[in-house]
């Protein structure tokens, strides 16, 4: 295809960030790379460039394989990208995921010290 689509657009488009401002304001705070530069909402973009997307605590990665211009359905967005996130960045989210739906036992009382400082340990992952 001869699209010429931006980054921000693109990003939005694919459903890596649900909406278009979101997506710009990502790429101007530096989040958004393309074959490991920094990129602004303007660049175009085009097949087989590899994306990275600083989303903290976690580091996506993708590879563009068709460009498309405008918001499309979940199954269709994936097909436009492939995803090279390694495991280990996947790791990360469901620790954070976890971290924020840390609760203790009802009746357990107040934490001890140790308790507190494992709290705030997995806390710090996010």
């Amino acid at each position: 295809m001869d699209e010429r689509v931006r980054i921000d657009k693109f990003l939005w488009a694919v459903r890596i960030y649900k909406t278009r401002s979101i997506a710009a304001e990502e790429c101007q705070k530096g989040r958004v790379l393309i074959n490991g530069t920094e990129v602004k909402p303007s660049h175009i973009v085009k097949e087989g460039e590899v994306i990275i997307v600083r989303k903290p605590p976690v580091v996506h990665t993708y590879r563009v394989i068709e460009v498309i211009k405008s918001r499309v359905s979940a199954p269709k967005a994936k097909e436009a990208i492939e995803d090279l996130t390694p495991e280990d960045e996947l790791v990360k989210r469901e620790i954070a995921r976890m971290a924020v739906n840390f609760q203790r036992d009802k009746g357990a009382g107040r934490p001890t010290k140790k308790d507190r400082r494992e709290i705030d340990r997995i806390r710090d992952w996010e």
